[in-house]
């Protein structure tokens, strides 16, 4: 029939061979000649016939897929990682399919279900901010289907993690900005009930305290999805205070962008009266003006950790591998918006 797909059952009737037999010539079995080999593959090739991989994954209760679950796509952290994960699976002979939670917990629970019926090999997560509850991650540790957190990360379950230092990288950032003669600093957190910005916001806390500053809660502005338009709105609200700021550290480079821009549009000069440091070094950090200073989270790093991690964890099922954590190192960029320091560190 036109236009439907040709099976293997098709080459049989055509050559006058068992399908067995047909099967065993496209796996290039030595028990099949090589005439015979020779001849099915010229006809497969005629008819454009090529092999039913998910009936043979069924069969064999195996793939080479694996899955990846991230909150955005849009977010440049996340397509860095998502550019390390293809990176290494490409290079072992896996195949990457993304999913997108949007930041929705009912989603999240709706693509493990996704995942869990097309039978992947593993999963690299990371939590949607809306996660609570990982109880739809720990079926696949009862159907034995290897898991990789990033990022975000879930501490109930029994699964290997690639994180970084948020408390060590936020009170790093905040540091440097005491270093460069900032004394009154903001911090544009995000949503406290995910522990990465619980962790920046204390990581921020420890600085200020290391340095006999003053916490005024007045200070911190959270900004739950951490959008340009949050850390603009969060701006316009720590500018218009009694005592302005000197300093905002914030929890990712798009709300320190948009806050860049609300202190440009009130006249203020940055550094001078404000000096801005944002987290994760996207790539619009250097094309703002001043160039922002930033923590590099090297999120395609995180992203080719998690899937040498998960492809050992699923190429060595047999053995008993501890689930392990990861912490990856990040590095403070000094750029315009905050100045030099001037005092050692």
């Amino acid at each position: 029939m036109p236009g439907s797909r040709v099976t293997i059952k098709d080459l049989a009737k055509r050559m006058n061979l068992s399908v067995s037999t047909i099967s065993r010539a496209l796996h290039n079995n030595p028990s099949i000649g090589e005439k015979t080999t020779r001849e099915v593959w010229k006809l497969a090739e005629q008819l454009g016939y090529f092999p039913n991989s998910v009936a043979s994954n069924l069969r064999r209760r195996k793939t080479n897929m694996i899955g990846v679950i991230v909150p955005r796509i849009d977010i440049a952290f996340h397509s860095h990682v998502i550019s390390g994960v293809e990176e290494i699976a490409y290079k072992m002979g896996y195949n990457v399919t993304i999913y997108q939670s949007r930041d929705s917990y009912e989603r999240e629970v709706a693509i493990t279900t996704i995942l869990q019926t097309n039978m992947v090999a593993g999963i690299i997560a990371c939590l949607a901010l809306e996660t609570r509850d990982c109880s739809h991650f720990a079926r696949f540790n009862n159907l034995k289907v290897p898991l990789v957190f990033y990022d975000r990360v879930s501490n109930e379950l029994e699964a290997s993690k690639v994180i970084i230092d948020d408390f060590d990288a936020a009170s790093r950032v905040t540091q440097h900005l005491i270093n460069t003669g900032c004394r009154r600093i903001a911090h544009i957190a995000g949503c406290q009930t995910t522990s990465i910005f619980a962790d920046r916001l204390e990581g921020y806390k420890a600085a200020l305290q290391r340095n006999n500053l003053p916490f005024d809660p007045n200070l911190v502005c959270c900004a739950n999805d951490l959008s340009y338009e949050e850390g603009a709105r969060c701006a316009r609200k720590l500018i218009r205070l009694a005592a302005m700021p000197d300093g905002i550290f914030c929890a990712n480079d798009y709300t320190a962008i948009g806050a860049i821009q609300v202190i440009k549009k009130a006249n203020l000069k940055i550094p001078d009266d404000i000096a801005v440091a944002g987290f994760s070094n996207y790539p619009v950090s250097t094309i703002i003006e001043p160039a922002l200073t930033t923590i590099d989270d090297r999120a395609a790093e995180m992203g080719k950790t998690a899937a040498r991690m998960l492809i050992r964890q699923i190429e060595e099922r047999d053995v008993n591998i501890a689930s392990e954590t990861i912490v990856l190192r990040t590095d403070l960029i000094v750029r315009d918006s905050t100045g030099k320091e001037k005092v050692n560190a």
